[in-house]
């Protein structure tokens, strides 16, 4: 759901960032509505992150993998473009 990038960060941690995903073919963007997660909290994969508005839709968006969501890179209600990175998750 989104690009991912990676940088290594220590021995066995890496971070990861997780973009604004595109849900259609026409979606160009997307309103974060709300952050499931506060940063410093550990992050399943498949658990839901954070919500975004499209064409009046809420979507619920997973983590993609387990770790630490380290940073919030986008506000509540920040119109974010697709493929932009919104959070930055710690991972080992």
């Amino acid at each position: 759901v989104g690009i991912t990038r990676y940088r290594k960060k220590g021995k066995n941690t890496m971070e990861k960032k997780t973009n604004m995903p595109k849900l259609g073919p026409d979606m160009e963007s997307g309103i974060l509505c709300a952050w499931l997660k506060e940063e410093g909290e550990p992050v399943t994969a498949g658990e839901p992150l954070f919500e975004i508005e499209t064409n009046k839709v809420v979507n619920q968006i997973e983590a993609t993998e387990s770790g630490v969501l380290k940073q919030q890179l986008a506000e509540e209600g920040d119109l974010v473009a697709v493929n932009t990175a919104v959070a930055v998750l710690e991972v080992v």
